[in-house]
């Protein structure tokens, strides 16, 4: 067993690879092998997001705190707040992040390290 005590593990910037404005990222967790699941607790500043990409094995989001969006490709982009649960199947290219003008924070959790980013606008 092993316990991973909240505040142990730094937080991060979003590389801008990944990530338009400014984006914290506070590791939760990585499940060591053969596991491949991984979290993290993840806050957008306003007007910052994700670029469009996509999980081979899908992503969980729990808003925990403020406003922002999530879009599908061809799709509408939709409003998400405290409490609601997001999930993003398996290959599917979608986006997330903050509203224009507040921020959001969320917990992401999927079952492999590797995104593959699309575009970052």
């Amino acid at each position: 067993m092993e316990i991973k005590r909240s505040g142990s593990q730094p937080s991060a910037q979003g590389p801008a690879e990944n990530f338009t404005g400014r984006v914290r990222i506070d590791p939760l967790f990585q499940a060591p092998a053969p596991a491949r699941g991984f979290g993290a607790s993840v806050t957008f500043e306003p007007g910052a997001r994700t670029a469009w990409h996509v999980h081979p094995l899908g992503q969980t989001l729990i808003v925990t705190a403020g406003v922002g969006f999530v879009q599908s490709s061809g799709g509408p982009a939709e409003p998400i707040r405290p409490g609601d649960v997001v999930w993003c199947p398996a290959g599917e290219k979608h986006w997330h992040g903050a509203a224009p003008t507040k921020k959001v924070s969320d917990e992401e959790y999927a079952a492999a390290a590797r995104l593959h980013s699309q575009e970052t606008k």
